[in-house]
């Protein structure tokens, strides 16, 4: 417990420093000004989704090949991870774009593409709500989570391969791109805190619904063993011998 304790007020203490860092210590940036310091969280959450998205992709990989089932567990718990750094994504981006490009969204295909991503894996996890046989509910699932990974290197190239409202890449985007030196360190710093955070959650995910895949299971066990009422046979009382008058 105490070590949980001190590992959460590290972590909280990382945190708050990445958000000091970006909004004091980051340069600023010549274009737009302060609102642009919302990118450092802004790139780090969908940072952190891609990984988890990731990891998810490979989960359900691993589980159709193995039939573990701590791989089903591990893929349901990445998910969240990351469909809620998507969320945070999706929620930053239009805060950041509004006074920079003067609207909230637009059906660009960059924006158009993680929007599509963002219900994929919202409908991953709603479609494992719907099934309640656990082998069939993860085989479904680990399928659907493979189709839905698609999205995710498309989302990467949108603004490469189309144009978009989004600039072309700041960060291994060719020549002329890269970020000063000090942004670089901040961004750094911001996507090892919100990497600080996700991981335990992920951790903590993982471990509750190996626990719930658990009690499925022996719920299965019980149901199966708990005989039907309508096939009880039912009990003939015995016969009471009369005795005879003499």
């Amino acid at each position: 417990m105490t070590r949980r304790i001190v590992m959460t007020a590290f972590i909280a203490a990382l945190v708050f420093f990445a958000g000091y860092a970006a909004l004091f210590i980051a340069p600023d940036e010549s274009t737009m000004h302060e609102v642009q310091r919302i990118f450092y969280f802004h790139l780090s959450a969908w940072m952190t989704s891609f990984t988890a998205f990731s990891l998810v992709f490979i989960s359900n990989i691993a589980y159709l090949r193995t039939r573990r089932i701590q791989w089903d567990c591990l893929g349901v718990a990445a998910a969240e991870v990351g469909v809620a750094c998507c969320s945070i994504g999706l929620i930053t981006g239009p805060l950041w774009a509004r006074p920079v490009w003067g609207i909230w969204w637009t059906w660009d295909a960059r924006l158009t593409t993680t929007f599509v991503l963002w219900l994929l894996y919202v409908s991953y996890l709603l479609l494992r709500g719907l099934l309640e046989d656990p082998q069939k509910r993860a085989s479904l699932s680990a399928v659907f989570g493979i189709f839905a990974f698609l999205d995710v290197p498309l989302v990467y190239v949108s603004n490469r391969l189309w144009r978009t409202q989004h600039p072309q890449p700041v960060i291994l985007g060719g020549d002329g791109s890269g970020l000063d030196p000090t942004m670089a360190k901040v961004l750094a710093l911001c996507v090892f805190s919100i990497f600080a955070v996700m991981i335990p959650v992920l951790i903590d995910r993982y471990r509750l619904e190996r626990l719930r895949h658990k009690y499925d299971e022996l719920r299965v066990e019980i149901e199966n063993r708990v005989p039907d009422s309508h096939s009880v046979p039912q009990s003939v009382p015995n016969s009471v011998p009369t005795r005879g008058v003499v």
